[in-house]
């Protein structure tokens, strides 16, 4: 696939260039509506800003296209691009507006405004229905709407690349298309991860539930040397080693699953020895540290305990290459955060490559003050990474890579 530099190479001084941006941040609603600052993690925006910068140093005319949440194909205030543009704006030092609509007569009249170097943002293109459709029609009439606005084309979103979307795949179809340096950066590693790791090779995984994680542990058994689990779904590995777990998250359909795959490598899956439990899903809740073998009935894990801080610890000591996704506990509660923090640190202390995951994994680095250049590299795709070391085809990915009909 042709990278920006080749995009630079070729000029783009007074260009239309449509950049797919992941600009979809947490925000707080209740501060939002008290008119403060809603982004509570600006992190993506701030991945976004070398290749944007770079366009507009070059002189390109730069219409960037993003999602945030999940709206329902129509305009929806509470996902609105506002807060995004006035962010966007701060960090690159100049004002971003905003269009009104997603690729519509709003968008064309301040696209056509644009002066070399210019940066727009046009409004939550999951505001349009078409965006998600799997009516390839339907997609192909945004895609055409947006291939209208601009003369290249330049995914740098590496958190949608999983995604078959109008912006994504569809528009990449109908002008020159470029991959921007954080799609380029994040391939980069996990071509690192897949093709040839240094050993030892340590996966991380967490989260809620096993289904999410299923495909990606069964395709990454057969690569690595240790693959840890903590999280919600550590209980159903635990239960399939004939453990109670209390009240805590459970899926039941999963406990064969989970037991064939500690008979077939239970030599290489290290599993929480202790949890922290409380009676209820809590910030305020009592917290008690029990071994993963006496959990009570009426008490639910909601972290990993200390020794399974240190167990971890001292199986990520000689690891050469880390891949970690998934909190180890629900670290948005105080109570809860030392299992992912105590994690989190050791594998920032890696002699080798570290790589978190994205999603919640990259969120929890910066909500518990975490350094984040501590690490080698903090994916801006949570769902696109797992999809990719699954060894499944991104449609983002492959309509970069295809030349045919250029």
């Amino acid at each position: 696939m042709r990278s920006l530099d080749d995009l630079l190479a070729e000029g783009v001084s007074g260009r239309r260039v449509l950049l797919r941006a992941d600009l979809n941040v947490p925000l707080d609603k209740d501060r939002l509506s008290e008119g403060g600052a809603a982004i509570t993690d600006d992190g993506r925006i701030r991945a976004s800003l070398p290749t944007l910068q770079a366009l507009r140093d070059a002189g390109a005319r730069v219409v960037v296209a993003a999602h945030l949440g999940r709206p329902k194909g129509a305009p929806d205030p509470q996902f609105s691009l506002a807060p995004v543009a006035a962010r966007l704006g701060e960090l690159l030092g100049t004002s971003v507006p905003l269009a009104a609509d997603v690729a519509g007569a709003d968008a064309q009249a301040k696209v056509a405004a644009l002066s070399d170097g210019d940066v727009l943002l046009v409004e939550n293109v999951r505001f349009e229905a078409a965006e998600t459709s799997k009516d390839d029609a339907a997609r192909g009439e945004l895609a055409d709407r947006f291939a209208a606005l601009a003369d290249v084309y330049v995914d740098d979103a590496f958190g949608a690349v999983h995604r078959k979307h109008a912006s994504v795949f569809d528009v990449a179809q109908r002008l020159p298309r470029y991959a921007g340096r954080l799609v380029a950066r994040e391939l980069e590693v996990l071509t690192r991860l897949t093709a040839d790791p240094a050993r030892p090779y340590v996966v991380v995984l967490g989260g809620s539930k096993v289904s999410d994680k299923l495909a990606v542990i069964e395709a990454l058994l057969p690569k690595v040397d240790r693959l840890l689990v903590g999280g919600g779904m550590c209980f159903t590995f635990l239960a399939a080693q004939g453990h109670g777990v209390g009240k805590s998250l459970l899926e039941a359909d999963q406990v064969d699953t989970c037991r064939r795959l500690l008979a077939e490598a239970g030599d290489r899956i290290v599993l929480p020895v202790d949890v922290v439990c409380a009676p209820a899903f809590s910030a305020d809740a009592p917290t008690t540290t029990v071994a993963v073998d006496a959990i009570p009935d009426d008490q639910l894990g909601l972290d990993v305990g200390p020794r399974t801080v240190e167990l971890f610890g001292a199986t990520l000591g000689d690891a050469r290459t880390v891949f970690w996704n998934g909190p180890m506990g629900v670290f948005e509660m105080a109570p809860f955060q030392a299992g992912t923090r105590g994690v989190a640190r050791a594998v920032a202390a890696v002699d080798g490559l570290s790589v978190v995951g994205g999603g919640d994994s990259a969120a929890a680095v910066r909500v518990l003050g975490l350094d984040e250049d501590a690490y080698g590299h903090i994916s801006t795709g949570g769902g696109a990474s797992l999809e990719y070391l699954e060894g499944r085809d991104l449609p983002g990915l492959a309509v970069l890579a295809d030349r045919a009909g250029e």
